[in-house]
């Protein structure tokens, strides 16, 4: 919903950049503060990597895109900027940490290397990552002491929706998997015994282990057929599949069920939590768009024919916009 605000607010101010020499590759203000050229693309190539295949966009389409996405933008810095004012903005120690915890994920150098390969900015990267920070503080530190639950619109909520406290049948299984037959055997005999599935790997080292839990109206044919009749504790017989050898220890089977209130609860808290955040959010939204001072390009409002260019450079960029009026004149627009 707060793309749809946004985009009613381009269509009625109508604003574009400030007219001076400091707007040369910028697509947008948000009380002053620019949102650049290179942060729309650096969001535009990321959906495009997203994207299956040859992705040749129409012009129009593209002025979409770049539309829906400097909306996200404004909706973000009006975050951050409302973060700054409560004295809560992202600090460069949340930013390292993040940044840390990221590249963490990476074998050393891979990180630099795959931003080269994907043709990741360091900069936008690090400037779209301190706006998604934002909004996590924002909503767990602005908009969750806002939000109260009490018991009677949970019951309410749990009567209303007793559907989705509805648990089917289902079934805890153990399943072993080895090279061969004999193997796997030998594995879920002493499983049997020892009720010990840590070890098994150490002692049949060829041998994996896994424990699923899946319903009952979902199981294979082969697995369906391989668990009926079984008792907790008990195993089938050894399957052939194109992966090799496996066999099915049954656990725990659960009959169908509806959670009590109790145990509904947190599932209830979290509906409930998520419906007022969101809720908490637009209305803070509606009243940070009324208050706010926001000029946009004018190649991206409504009725105009031309989009920013992808991959010019920002000393052959001009976003500075301009109105043609009935007698073919050019004026510059600006806005407040």
């Amino acid at each position: 919903m707060f793309r749809n605000i946004l985009i009613f607010l381009f269509m009625a101010l109508m604003l574009g950049c400030a007219n001076d020499s400091d707007d040369i590759g910028i697509v947008a203000r948000v009380n002053g503060e620019p949102i650049y050229l290179s942060q729309l693309e650096f969001q535009h190539d990321q959906f495009q990597a997203d994207t299956v295949g040859a992705y040749v966009p129409s012009v129009d389409k593209l002025k979409n895109e770049y539309g829906g996405i400097l909306a996200d933008l404004i909706v973000q810095e009006l975050v951050v900027q409302e973060l700054a004012r409560q004295d809560l903005a992202v600090t460069q120690h949340e930013m390292l940490k993040a940044e840390e915890a990221v590249r963490a994920d990476y074998p050393e150098d891979a990180f630099e290397q795959m931003l080269v390969e994907e043709y990741i900015d360091l900069k936008s990267w690090r400037r779209q990552l301190k706006y998604h920070l934002g909004m996590k503080k924002f909503y767990h530190q602005v908009l969750r002491p806002q939000i109260k639950i009490d018991y009677k619109e949970a019951e309410k909520y749990y009567r209303d929706h007793i559907s989705d406290f509805y648990l089917p049948e289902s079934m805890r299984v153990l399943v072993v998997r080895g090279p061969s037959r004999e193997l796997v055997e030998k594995a879920v005999d002493k499983y049997l015994t020892d009720q010990d599935q840590v070890n098994l790997a150490t002692a049949f080292g060829e041998v994996e282990t896994r424990e699923v839990i899946v319903r009952e109206g979902r199981l294979s044919a082969a697995w369906r057929n391989a668990v009926a009749g079984l008792e907790p504790g008990q195993s089938s017989g050894v399957l052939t599949d194109r992966f090799g050898f496996e066999a099915l220890v049954l656990l725990e089977r659960s009959l169908a069920k509806v959670l009590e209130p109790a145990q509904a609860y947190p599932l209830v808290e979290e509906a409930l939590l998520e419906k007022k955040l969101h809720g908490a959010f637009e209305t803070w939204l509606a009243g940070s768009i009324a208050s706010a001072k926001v000029s946009v390009s004018e190649h991206l409002l409504p009725g105009s024919d031309n989009v920013p260019e992808e991959g010019v450079s920002e000393s052959k960029t001009d976003n500075k916009p301009e109105r043609t009026d009935s007698n073919g004149k050019n004026h510059n627009s600006t806005g407040s």
